[in-house]
């Protein structure tokens, strides 16, 4: 199927899908807000909308409430090692692919990054994690 798209038609698709993966992919000449604020951009949202999506999910700004709470439950930060998590989930997409997202963190933020797929996911995102380490696989207790 995907060899059969054009290539407007694979933007739009990729468009749909965050990315977390264990090597972080951080763009090395950017703070964690502006690689966020990157995957933003790159879709092509406002400069107010980009604003307004990093301060929410950095926790900052007069945001109305249940604004901030959504996106403070998708953008919760852990600290700097979870931009990536924070970069994929930022615009909201249908599917995340969390490829070892755990896989260079202690065991506090282990724990964190997978509470906030958790959550992701009862907010009705389909994640795809996968994972070396059992303890991740025991709490999440889904197939």
């Amino acid at each position: 199927m995907w060899h059969k798209l054009k290539n407007k038609e694979l933007t739009k698709l990729r468009r749909r899908i965050g990315v977390v993966f264990q090597d972080y992919k951080l763009l090395s000449n950017k703070n964690a807000y502006e690689n966020i604020a990157f995957a933003m951009e790159a879709v092509g949202k406002a400069e107010a909308e980009i604003a307004f999506g990093c301060a929410a999910c950095f926790g900052i700004g007069g945001f109305g409430v249940i604004a901030r709470a959504t996106f403070q439950i998708r953008c919760r930060a852990v600290n700097s090692s979870d931009s990536p998590s924070r970069r994929a989930i930022i615009n909201q997409p249908e599917l995340i692919i969390a490829d070892e997202p755990t896989g260079n963190l202690d065991p506090v933020n282990t724990h964190e990054i997978v509470q906030i797929l958790k959550k992701i996911n009862d907010l009705g995102t389909t994640v795809i994690l996968t994972t070396h380490n059992r303890g991740v696989i025991e709490s999440v207790n889904k197939r």
